[in-house]
């Protein structure tokens, strides 16, 4: 099946608008195209899409359009690839270029005679990716694995043997005198007492002046 026969594209582009454009200039050669802004779930829709051409932008998240055409070409030799890029970007596209084997690099604002114009070198012989010998340089440092927690088995000491060492078992059926009111009970038979010999003493003080 030739690239004309089967006319499928996956663009890859962190810019909307410009993936959008185009959309469009593919649409009017009568090509169907899909749209992608993430570098890493650009290789699973290839693999899915198996697409004749991929648009691929730089600056995607995840993993950025360099090592996303090389994950590309690692798993399809006959992928191609074109770099879509601002003109600020264009040193660096045309390095991911080279390391990806990538049949194109264009740049943006693209218009339909830009891809016209190198129509022929889209559908040339696809350039070898001396860029996967290093691919796993290319990926970001990631932090070494973070050690899994210890599955360290605790045993909960028993709360009743806690509160059984801490303190004495209190007696039971045990009469309790609460020693403040023992104290105000004293007091009130020793002012009844007091009471008492006044009384007698005032009886006695009468019967004395009556004598």
């Amino acid at each position: 099946m030739t690239i004309e026969e089967n006319r499928s594209a996956l663009i890859v582009h962190e810019n909307g608008i410009t993936a959008s454009r185009v959309r469009s200039i593919m649409s009017q050669r009568g090509w169907a195209s899909e749209i992608c802004d993430d570098g890493d779930r650009a290789v699973d829709q290839y693999i899915r899409l198996k697409p004749k051409l991929v648009f691929m932008g730089l600056n995607l998240p995840t993993i950025d359009g360099h090592v996303a055409a090389l994950e590309i070409r690692e798993r399809d030799p006959e992928a191609r690839i074109i770099f879509v890029v601002s003109n600020s970007r264009l040193e660096k596209a045309n390095d991911a270029a080279y390391s990806s084997g990538a049949v194109a690099v264009l740049t943006t604002p693209i218009t339909r005679s830009d891809i016209e114009q190198k129509w022929i070198i889209i559908n040339g012989p696809i350039p070898e990716a001396p860029g996967l010998a290093d691919l796993d340089e290319l990926y970001p440092e990631l932090d070494d694995e973070a050690p899994h927690p210890q599955n360290i088995e605790t045993t909960l000491p028993d709360p009743q043997a806690i509160l059984s060492s801490a303190a004495p078992p209190l007696p039971i059926n045990q009469n309790f005198v609460n020693p403040k009111k023992k104290g105000k009970t004293v007091k009130i038979l020793i002012l009844l007492t007091l009471l008492s010999v006044t009384a007698i003493l005032s009886a006695l003080y009468f019967d004395l002046l009556n004598i």
